[in-house]
Parts: structure tokens; sequence; C-alpha cells
């Protein structure tokens, strides 16, 4: 298995610019603990959010990365359970063409992919990977006037 570490895709000429448009479910975790995502685990601690997205899957965010990248929908105040929608963001995106890990920070937690599956940058230090259904489904390619 390839082992990606977190990887700068912002560097990496094969990488794409996508950015994803979607409303997910938040609950805040009252404690520390872990959430088994389709990708591996994901330990959080308490006041982070807990989402799951449209097509099911489920991870954490950290709080601060949450009230940076999610708004709550019409009537929900910020910081409350309930729908909210991912601020649209460019990002890069590497589709791995063999089974992978990507680390969601250096040191972080370690994620597994499969053969199709995406890797993904957020920010500098800020990685991911994303089964290649769901981001099939969820993710479109950045054009030049993408948010």
């Amino acid at each position: 298995m390839r082992d990606l570490g977190c990887p700068r895709l912002s560097e990496d000429p094969e990488a794409v610019r996508v950015y994803k448009d979607e409303v997910v479910t938040v609950e805040f975790a009252t404690a520390a603990g872990d959430l088994q995502s389709a990708v591996g685990v994901n330990r959080y601690a308490a006041g982070d959010a807990l989402i799951t997205g449209s097509t099911g899957d489920r991870w954490c965010v950290s709080r601060d990365r949450f009230d940076a990248k999610y708004r709550p929908a019409e009537g929900l105040a910020h910081g409350a359970a309930g729908r909210y929608r991912n601020v649209p963001v460019v990002i890069y995106a590497k589709q791995i063409h063999e089974p992978f890990r990507v680390a969601r920070r250096p040191g972080g937690d370690v994620l597994s992919g499969a053969a199709g599956d995406w890797a993904v940058e957020y920010a500098p230090g800020d990685c991911g990977l994303v089964e290649r259904t769901r981001f099939e489904r969820v993710y479109r390619r950045a054009g030049p006037g993408a948010p």
C-alpha cells in the first residue's frame, strides 16, 4: 500500500482543482472520541463537528475548521445541531490508481483508500481521502469562474 503522508497536491501537476457544494447534517461532540469513517478512524475533541454527508458518509471536523467552512441552514443558529452547507472553496485532488494511505495532517489520523479513490488537499497540512463514488457525486471540477 502506497503511503502518501499529507500530500502537497497544490504542487502536483497531475492534481486537479475541484470544489464541493453539499448540505450535511451536523452534531457537536460533547466529549472526545473517535468516529469510524468509510476510510478510517477520525479522532475528535469535545466541541468538534460530527458530520453526516449527503451520501451517508460520516467524518469529523475540528471546531475551528468547521466554523470557517460551514454555514447553517436558514433559521438555524451557528453552533446548533442541524443542517449546514459547506462554503464552496477550491481545493486540490488527485485520483490514485493503487491502494494508498493519507494522513489527515502530518502525524495525524491515517486514512486508507482503494485504487480509484481520491487524495485531497484542503489547505497545506490539511488532507483527506474521498472514496471514488462519493467524489463523483459531490465534487465538481473548478473552472475559471469557480468559487
